[in-house]
């Protein structure tokens, strides 16, 4: 008898307990929980709003790179295609490589010259983001 006496108060002070923690879950944690959701949701819209275009800058400038590097490039195939073509005609070797090193030398400086006004055209776009952003960010609170 004292057994089942012992178990029912043990089950009364257990569902007074379980009542107690559904009742604080309820009422506070699933709130602190939502607040929480609510946070981490700003927090991601924020760090996708910084990164956009700092994403963008960096696909402009390594699409720029590319494009000079691409040019770069076909400028020295031709000058390849110009050294072959003369050691085809039976030109001697030293030729060869004169021309080669005069042709390559002057796709190097052209492309070089080239080099400011790309920078140029870069550092204006970039501020263009930059300008994007902070108008897109005035709409914005503070992250």
């Amino acid at each position: 008898m004292r057994t089942e006496m012992a178990e029912a108060h043990q089950a009364r002070v257990q569902n007074v307990i379980e009542d107690m923690v559904q009742s604080l879950e309820k009422d506070h944690i699933r709130k602190m929980q939502v607040g929480y959701l609510q946070v981490q949701r700003r927090v991601h819209q924020c760090i996708e709003t910084c990164h956009t275009p700092l994403a963008k800058a960096q696909g402009l400038v390594t699409s720029e790179l590319e494009k000079f590097q691409d040019r770069l490039t076909r400028c020295t195939m031709t000058c390849n295609d110009k050294a072959k073509d003369l050691f085809d005609s039976g030109a001697k070797e030293p030729a060869v490589r004169s021309l080669m090193d005069r042709c390559v030398g002057s796709c190097v400086d052209d492309h070089v010259n080239l080099i400011p006004s790309m920078t140029r055209r870069l550092k204006e776009n970039l501020d263009s983001i930059r300008q994007e952003h902070a108008d897109g960010m005035s709409s914005v609170k503070m992250c």
